[in-house]
C-alpha cells in the first residue's frame, strides 16, 4: 500500500509517479502486444482486448496504486499513445474531458458528444470527472526530450476550465516536467491541466494509458466497458 505521505500528495497535486509497478518479462510482453496493433499514433480500444483486460486487473491488484484509485474501480478505457521520430507531436494544455459511453443519453448535463474510432463519448458533468483516475502504464524511458507529459499542479481542483483560467493556473503555479522510467506508472487526475511536447530524441514513447473510474455512472450513462 501506497503510504499517507504519497497519498496526500496526489490529492494535492493531482498526479503521483509510482516506479517498477511493471517487471521486465511483462514489459517484453506489452512490447509484443503493442507492436502488433494497427500502425499510426495510437488506438482507443484496447479494453475489449483479454492481454488489456488482464493488466487492467492486475495494475487495480497493485496495493500502491488501489490506494489511488476510486472504491470500487473498474477499468473503462485504455488508450495507446505511442510517439516516435515518425509519428511524432505536441498537445496543447487541456483537461480530459470526455468518457466512452454505450449509448446516448439526451439532457442538459451531457455535452461534447463525438464518435472516435466507431466509439461513442461525452463530456460529462464536473462531478462525474472527479470521480475518475488515470493510470499511465510506460512500456519506454520518458524524459523530457521523449515529450514527457508537463502538468500544472493542483489544477484538478478547480473543476472543468475555461482556456483563460487554465492560462491564469499555468502562470500561477507553473508547470512540471513529469519523467516516468521503463516500466513506471503515472497516476493522475483526468481534470488535471496538462500537455505533452514534440519528442526531440530517436527513442520511442510508448505509453498505455488506462482510466479507472466507478462502476456505474449518473444521468443514465453506461459504460462501453467495464473491466
Amino acid at each position: 500500500m501506497l503510504a499517507a505521505k504519497g497519498v496526500s500528495q496526489f490529492k494535492k497535486d493531482g498526479y503521483f509517479v509510482i516506479p517498477a509497478v511493471i517487471d521486465a518479462v511483462l514489459n517484453r510482453r506489452l512490447g509484443a502486444f503493442v507492436a502488433g496493433i494497427a500502425s499510426g499514433a495510437g488506438s482507443r480500444r484496447l479494453l475489449d482486448q483479454a492481454w488489456c483486460a488482464h493488466l487492467a486487473g492486475a495494475l487495480r491488484g497493485d496495493a500502491r496504486i488501489r490506494s489511488l484509485l476510486p472504491r470500487d474501480a473498474v477499468a473503462v478505457q485504455c488508450t495507446l499513445f505511442n510517439k516516435s521520430p515518425t509519428k511524432n507531436w505536441l498537445v496543447a494544455l487541456h483537461q480530459d474531458l470526455s468518457i466512452p459511453v454505450s449509448n446516448r443519453v439526451d439532457g442538459p448535463e451531457c455535452s461534447g458528444w463525438s464518435e472516435k474510432e466507431g466509439q461513442m463519448y461525452v463530456q460529462p458533468p464536473a462531478s462525474v470527472l472527479e470521480r475518475l483516475v488515470a493510470v499511465r502504464v510506460h512500456i519506454d524511458d520518458c524524459a523530457a526530450e521523449s515529450g514527457a507529459l508537463r502538468v500544472v499542479p493542483h489544477s484538478h481542483m478547480d473543476g472543468r476550465l475555461e482556456p483563460s483560467q487554465a492560462e491564469a493556473l499555468r502562470q500561477q503555479h507553473g508547470e512540471t516536467v513529469v519523467p516516468v522510467a521503463q516500466g513506471g506508472v503515472l497516476v493522475m487526475r483526468p481534470l488535471l491541466l496538462h500537455a505533452s511536447s514534440k519528442a526531440t530524441s530517436a527513442t520511442p514513447r510508448r505509453v498505455l494509458h488506462f482510466v479507472f473510474g466507478p462502476p456505474s455512472l449518473p444521468l443514465g450513462l453506461e459504460w462501453q466497458w467495464a473491466a
